[in-house]
């Protein structure tokens, strides 16, 4: 099993503890706050779960129906999982809104802030697990696990100060009042997201650092120039194109070998990459 699953399943089993406790606490004490984090949590499972079935399409190799691979489920389930947690984040902030308008009491406080701290302290480790994890597969998926498991912990302090407040003032608009910012927040936060693996699907240039490295290896290259480069990512994987323009005299094997040591170069940076040179007689840039 490769780390990405792994982290994957630890996840689901983390998201799958907090679940079990936060709705015991939730709907003992009647704090929104705590039952929205609890409905959170099952988003969090299904996610989760999803994330592990999309890396394990992802981690498929390339077959005559897809020459390319399926690195692009990844961004695919971050598109998915920030709507999710969009919809998490509307829900939240309805069920706060109801309860500021109508009222509720609260009970049992001390278990529920007992429930939060230890929320708070389970879901912080596992950040730190994925972010490990991220850093050292650059997986979309896990990053987008850590991006959402981050905006747990701190959407599960707000709860606790908001339950710590309501239990020292009594007043318990407190709950609601950090559940419509809790709310906000996630919604908020969904939104990079979003955007990164929409980005990806629509086959986005690869980042301007990125670029600017590419492009320097060329310019030192033993070649004429280059033209139409042209990148993206598809999952874990780097894709790029470029013309690179020689001297008509030069012999095929020349040129060859310094393309060879062009992708070479390339291939040799961070990431897996996916080099495609083609050879031009001339700079037909524009043509």
């Amino acid at each position: 099993m490769t780390i990405q699953k792994k982290a994957t399943l630890i996840s689901s089993l983390t998201a799958f503890l907090l679940i079990y406790v936060k709705f015991i606490g939730g709907i003992l004490s009647g704090s929104v706050a705590t039952l929205a984090s609890a409905i959170d949590s099952l988003l969090d499972l299904c996610i989760s779960l999803f994330n592990f079935y999309a890396i394990t399409k992802s981690e498929q190799p390339a077959n005559s129906h897809f020459n390319y691979g399926k690195g692009k489920i990844e961004s695919l389930a971050a598109v998915i999982e920030g709507s999710i947690i969009c919809a998490s984040g509307a829900f939240v902030l309805y069920q706060s809104l109801k309860k500021l308008i109508l009222g509720n009491e609260l009970n049992y406080l001390p278990y529920s802030i007992g429930v939060m701290i230890f929320s708070v302290l389970l879901t912080t480790s596992l950040v730190l697990y994925l972010h490990a994890i991220a850093k050292k597969t650059n997986n979309l998926i896990i990053k987008a696990d850590a991006l959402h498991y981050k905006t747990d912990v701190l959407s599960n302090l707000a709860v606790l100060f908001a339950l710590l407040l309501v239990y020292f003032t009594s007043f318990s608009e407190f709950d609601a009042l950090f559940g419509i910012g809790i709310g906000i927040y996630i919604i908020y936060s969904a939104w990079t997201l979003l955007k990164n693996g929409v980005l990806i699907l629509l086959d986005r240039a690869l980042d301007n650092e990125i670029l600017k490295t590419l492009k320097t290896i060329l310019d030192n290259a033993p070649i004429n120039g280059y033209h139409n480069l042209k990148t993206r990512q598809s999952g874990e994987i780097y894709f790029l194109e470029v013309h690179l323009v020689f001297n008509p005299q030069i012999s095929l094997l020349e040129a060859h070998t310094i393309a060879d040591s062009i992708e070479n170069k390339i291939k040799a940076l961070q990431g897996n990459w996916v080099v495609i040179t083609h050879l031009d007689p001339n700079d037909d840039k524009g043509q």
